[in-house]
């Protein structure tokens, strides 16, 4: 069963140092591990991850899982003043632990309730859409959740298997999953705009469209420009 941290990261997976490293090259990194030390309000902290994507649509911003978080994060790695000492690790990425049955593929695009456990080992259930099988390591799916729409990776299959992840049937999941396309209906990819939200409390927030998930095209990933994660929302809905 999995556990989730959420945006928190695990302290016990802060790695100090390395014992060989590469100098970076920005246009080799994809499927590579990296560290790198992050400043944030004179606080610094080191931070070591794999480096899953890189945005055509912005191409100094990276897909970047790092070890201890459950979610993904948009990094402009070789631009933000907060990322220093950027090192390429001598290690492989840890994949495909798992052999991942044909029918992987058929969670992809579905809605879904998925069960964690707690640190404290209560349990509870959040409500979701995955999206999409993860690039480079395989074994894990990109999903996001009613109640927190940011992008999250987790070996779903595992969770299927273990009866901690169930498929929502179509009566549950409307208020989750866009309305299907029509045949030949095609609609205007807002890859690459500009958007503007205004919280509850009256705060503008501006950010890009980053991508279109392909299973559901309504449905897009948004960096704001004040925030490293990465959001997800159906744009059709909430426009």
């Amino acid at each position: 069963m999995s556990k989730k941290r959420g945006r928190k990261r695990s302290s016990g997976e802060l790695s100090e140092s390395c014992a060989s490293t590469l100098a970076p090259d920005p246009d080799n990194l994809l499927g590579l591990r990296i560290q790198h030390t992050w400043g944030d309000k004179g606080n610094l902290t080191t931070w070591k991850g794999t480096v899953l994507e890189r945005l055509t649509v912005r191409n100094s911003l990276y897909m970047v899982k790092y070890d201890g978080f459950d979610c993904v994060y948009g990094i402009e790695l070789f631009k933000d003043e907060r990322v220093s000492n950027l090192h390429v690790l001598a290690e492989k990425v840890v994949n495909n632990k798992i052999k991942v049955p044909p029918g992987a593929e058929e969670l992809v695009g579905r809605a879904v309730e998925h069960l964690f456990e707690k640190e404290d080992g209560e349990k509870n259930e959040w409500r979701g859409m995955v999206l999409s099988r993860a690039p480079i390591m395989t074994h894990w799916y990109y999903i996001t959740y009613e109640k927190d729409p940011v992008l999250y990776m987790y070996q779903l299959w595992d969770d299927y298997k273990a009866k901690d992840l169930r498929v929502l049937p179509e009566s549950e999941n409307k208020h989750l999953l866009p309305a299907d396309r029509k045949p030949g209906e095609e609609t205007e990819s807002l890859v690459g705009k500009q958007v503007e939200y205004i919280t509850d409390n009256g705060l503008k927030r501006t950010g890009l469209v980053i991508y279109q998930v392909p299973a559901k095209p309504t449905v897009y990933y948004i960096k704001y420009d004040d925030d490293f994660h990465v959001h997800v929302y159906d744009l059709v809905k909430t426009t």
